[in-house]
């Protein structure tokens, strides 16, 4: 952790989080944005796999989303990393995504993060390759869901990047 982020905390969410966490990600102007009701649920039913980053005050400025697979219990399939607006360029999401990482492995025996990546974000392209290096990890990408898979519209692909086996 940086001295940027050191007055800051990392842990799961609770459902009180719920709401800011729907206003970070509908803020950060490129997430797809949920419902304010799924992002309560996420924090209550997937706490143990997602990470929240709290200030001094105990307010939420970031959160991870993720989830296990269900057919491969030893992955982790994070949704959504978003950062407020006044907290970005700290490092934070990376600390979160080492944090959540780190933890899921040890409770339970995480070896393989994966998640999806719209062409052109090269936030993200750049945090997940980072983490990849990080974590001395194989990176593969392949396209998951073609555009004209989603009905709602005009939607970039969305492509898969697995990282795994983590070792460090």
């Amino acid at each position: 952790m940086t001295a940027a982020q050191a007055d800051l905390q990392i842990d799961r969410p609770t459902v009180a989080d719920g709401a800011v966490m729907w206003r970070i990600a509908r803020d950060s102007k490129v997430l797809d944005l949920n419902s304010s009701y799924s992002y309560l649920l996420w924090c209550r039913d997937f706490a143990a796999t997602s990470a929240v980053a709290r200030d001094e005050r105990g307010e939420p400025v970031g959160f991870v989303s993720g989830y296990l697979r269900p057919d491969s219990p030893r992955t982790l399939l994070v949704w959504q990393v978003a950062v407020d607006a006044s907290y970005r360029g700290r490092g934070l999401a990376a600390a979160m995504l080492d944090g959540l990482a780190a933890r899921t492995a040890k409770e339970h025996a995480v070896d393989t993060v994966e998640t999806t990546i719209t062409p052109g974000n090269t936030a993200s392209e750049r945090l997940f390759t980072a983490f990849a290096e990080r974590h001395g990890a194989l990176l593969e990408r392949e396209v998951l869901f073609h555009a004209v898979q989603f009905p709602d519209g005009p939607h970039e692909p969305e492509v898969l990047y697995r990282i795994g086996p983590l070792t460090r």
